[in-house]
């Protein structure tokens, strides 16, 4: 298992030579500072939003400096011992202040940063950087920049605002009606015929931009992770989303597929522009007689929900997981037995807690690793205890 996860993958340094993926991971030889805040680019109205930057702490090493959110403060040692029982290493300096200016008090650090905006490039000035996520969290852009490369996407019409809808009657349904730049779903509509659009752009301001897009047949949607460098793009790790109905809600490991080829020239792209740090794409698989349809939705300039789990099972050498988002009836993570069901370095099974800060109103992201037998035993246990 372990050597599935070390195995070569293609990484491109703009001089056609291929190398391991994990010399692209080995490029970080210093210390870095996380700064995994999503304020930037999310709702401040959305429960507990504010509490996700603790989540980057299972990416850190020791001597690492991370930021997190002061109201989780109280929840350190719980965490702490967590990880400490399931063998991860993590920072040992942490910044209870999100805040992108407390990056400037630390100039010798490396950055990681959830997103790289205008708040984050004004503590970290990387101009170039933020001018291709700015471009291709568009999703009009990403429509654009993909018909130029030649990738196979959906049909898509693209819009200034609402004002400027036209041809109603022929778009394809049914169809999702997205707002051009969102994060996690937010604002996304599915509309199952006319009547529902126009229903659905009163949701909308004039001004807003807006792209109708059809509807993909199948259950199987991808995500396709990179990684680049000042060196590098490399390929990181292929998930499969886990969805219930139109809803998603975790990934997991391996996935059926992994069609590198179809989001390539743009992930190239991407780096040649200017692109750092973790990036993914959303690729959705249409299963046909005469072989699979690889179908790119859109691009996520920045970390995702797959990107935190990712990174655990890279570290502990987990081949094969699935991750979840739960709710439950408690607000503290000492409260909540894991006792049987925590995970074992030994058995390589059990449960890892990710996204933990959530916990504050309510919710978790879990890593569960096993077979896909023991993930099914382990999730029905974990629910009997957060319930």
């Amino acid at each position: 298992m372990a050597r599935d996860l070390q195995r070569v993958r293609h990484i491109h340094n703009g001089q056609g030579r291929v190398m391991p993926v994990h010399q692209l991971h080995d490029q970080h030889t210093g210390r870095r500072i996380f700064n995994h805040d999503i304020l930037s680019c999310t709702h401040e109205d959305v429960a507990g939003n504010h509490l996700y930057s603790g989540r980057a702490l299972g990416m850190t090493q020791p001597d690492d400096f991370i930021q997190i959110h002061p109201f989780l403060k109280r929840e350190w040692p719980a965490i702490v011992s967590h990880y400490e029982r399931i063998g991860l290493p993590h920072s040992q300096h942490v910044i209870w202040d999100v805040s992108p200016a407390q990056l400037k008090e630390y100039p010798d650090l490396e950055e990681s940063l959830f997103f790289f905006g205008p708040a984050e490039n004004r503590a970290r000035t990387h101009l170039a950087w933020e001018r291709v996520v700015t471009h291709v969290n568009d999703k009009n852009n990403f429509v654009a920049l993909a018909t130029h490369l030649r990738l196979d996407i959906p049909q898509t019409r693209c819009f200034h605002g609402k004002q400027w809808f036209a041809g109603i009657e022929y778009f394809p349904y049914p169809c999702y009606l997205k707002p051009a730049v969102s994060v996690a779903g937010k604002g996304i509509h599915r509309c199952a015929n006319q009547s529902e659009l126009i229903q659905a752009l009163a949701y909308f301001d004039e001004d807003v931009p807006l792209q109708v897009q059809e509807e993909i047949d199948t259950n199987i949607f991808l995500n396709l992770q990179y990684e680049a460098s000042e060196q590098a793009v490399g390929r990181l790790l292929a998930t499969e989303q886990v969805l219930k109905g139109f809803t998603h809600q975790g990934n997991r490991h391996p996935a059926k597929y992994a069609p590198w080829d179809a989001v390539e020239p743009m992930a190239i792209w991407m780096w040649k522009k200017g692109m750092r740090g973790i990036f993914a794409f959303d690729v959705a698989v249409v299963e046909n007689s005469g072989g699979p349809r690889f179908v790119a939705i859109e691009c996520n300039p920045r970390y995702n929900g797959a990107s935190y789990p990712s990174a655990i099972a890279r570290r502990l050498l987990i081949s094969q997981w699935i991750a979840k988002d739960f709710v439950c009836h408690y607000d503290r993570l000492a409260d909540i037995d894991l006792s049987g069901i925590e995970y074992n370095p030994t058995t390589g099974s059990g449960v890892i807690l990710v996204n933990w800060g959530t916990v504050l109103v309510g919710k978790l992201g879990v890593l569960i690793a096993g077979t896909s037998a023991q993930q099914n035993e382990l999730e029905r246990e974990l629910l009997t205890r957060l319930l």
